[in-house]
């Protein structure tokens, strides 16, 4: 009795794709010669009193920001005096078809309007930002315009709007603008505690969630925050945004397009190090250089 011929089953290939490259690698900005050896293709160290620029590199470069944008969907609806207690309903008109990023907040979820902006600024939740813009009196567009509005009576020239989440990579700003906005936002007290807040439960129906803040910083005692936000997308890279006390100065820190979540946290690490590093706590200020070499 001949035996059968065995058919070998052979795994399927894994078909490699390279990474999405984003708008700063694509640029060349990780090029650039930097004194302090950052991770992120653009940033700016602003001393917030004096206005002094201690540290500079590509920060009039143009760049997609991601969840950054949150920080004046936050600012808006903060300075608009709207109720915090009214309850707000996610729709399917909040669910991300740029992305298509999940969410824990299904369609139907309620929660009271403060209770979404938290979520929005600390855990960069899309769906609860989205619900924001769209409840705004007049609607999203008339929200996104607003956003817009407020950039240009703000002098963020660099800066364009066109959605409260930041999913879409045409949200895009400058490291310069940015620092303004920062600043103006850290003068929001509401907004103040809610970015830097380490973590929120919420209640949906019998389900209670966990959320916490997407930036590790605000957990260490090392560091004074006063006003975070984080962003990322693929076209943006990492992207973090912060005010803090370091060695007695109060300042206005923005890391774009870094290269991943562990590399932006460092950079700020970097930054804080060399602030404490200076004799009498006064920092020169440093310029990143073009690389010669291309």
């Amino acid at each position: 009795m001949r035996g059968r011929a065995r058919t070998v089953k052979t795994a399927p290939r894994a078909v490699y794709v390279p990474p999405k490259l984003s708008f700063g690698q694509i640029a060349g900005l990780h090029r650039v010669d930097d004194p302090l050896d950052l991770k992120s293709s653009a940033a700016l160290i602003v001393d917030q009193d004096t206005h002094e620029v201690l540290f500079s590199k590509n920060d009039h470069a143009v760049l997609p920001i991601a969840s950054l944008t949150k920080l004046m969907t936050g600012l808006l609806v903060s300075q608009a005096g709207l109720p915090m207690d009214e309850l707000l309903a996610i729709t399917q008109d909040d669910v991300d078809t740029e992305k298509g990023s999940r969410s824990r907040l299904t369609v139907g979820s309620t929660l009271a309007r403060g209770e979404m902006l938290h979520l929005a600024l600390m855990s960069s939740e899309n769906r609860a930002a989205h619900a924001l813009g769209r409840t705004f009196p007049g609607g999203l567009r008339a929200f996104v315009g607003q956003m817009n509005a407020k950039a240009r009576l703000l002098g963020m020239t660099d800066t364009r709007y066109v959605d409260p989440t930041g999913l879409s990579s045409q949200n895009q700003s400058s490291a310069r603008d940015l620092a303004v906005l920062v600043n103006v936002a850290h003068g929001d007290p509401l907004l103040r505690m809610l970015s830097t807040s380490l973590g929120h439960e919420v209640a949906l129906g019998e389900k209670t969630l966990q959320y916490n803040n997407t930036n590790d910083l605000v957990k260490k005692l090392s560091w004074d925050i006063g006003l975070q936000k984080t962003g990322y997308i693929s076209e943006a890279g990492r992207c973090l945004v912060m005010q803090a006390q370091i060695a007695g100065r109060k300042l206005i820190m923005v890391f774009l397009d870094s290269a991943d979540k562990i590399s932006r946290l460092g950079d700020a690490e970097r930054v804080r190090h060399w602030i404490e590093s200076m004799p009498g706590l006064t920092a020169a200020p440093l310029q990143a250089a073009r690389n010669s070499r291309g």
